[in-house]
């Protein structure tokens, strides 16, 4: 089993991200405070901090014909599961910086990929991989 990660961001709203991470992304909410709430965010912990000054950079890397958005986090779903997620995040007309896409087509790593911001501009990158055995491949 994959020990669990802890990754605490900055948002500027709190209540808006709050909403977004419960309700688009349907985290279960953990303990919090009038300035953080923690998430069960796929099964890993997700703390969002208040932080009034924050600015988001926008920074990019080309990758595979598309600007990767740097820094990133998400996490590395099932196919089937990373599937449901793109047609209900294109449902809830979710503003893509990459539309769900599959990267590195026919080669090593091959891999579904979807790229969103959340409401104060933190990029998350949600991905899949038909098989997971290739998913530190070279």
């Amino acid at each position: 089993m994959v020990q669990p990660f802890h990754l605490a961001i900055p948002v500027k709203d709190l209540a808006l991200c709050r909403n977004f991470y419960r309700e688009v992304l349907q985290c279960k909410e953990g303990r919090s405070s009038d300035h953080w709430v923690d998430f069960d965010f796929f099964g890993h912990q997700l703390v969002i901090h208040q932080k009034d000054d924050y600015v988001p950079q926008r920074i990019s890397n080309p990758v595979d014909g598309h600007d990767v958005p740097v820094p990133h986090f998400g996490v590395v779903l099932a196919w089937e599961d990373w599937t449901k997620l793109a047609e209900q995040l294109q449902r809830k007309r979710i503003k893509f910086v990459i539309a769900p896409n599959i990267r590195f087509q026919g080669k090593v790593g091959e891999q579904a990929t979807m790229f969103f911001n959340d409401p104060e501009g933190n990029a998350l990158e949600f991905k899949a991989f038909k098989d997971i055995n290739q998913l530190f491949a070279k």
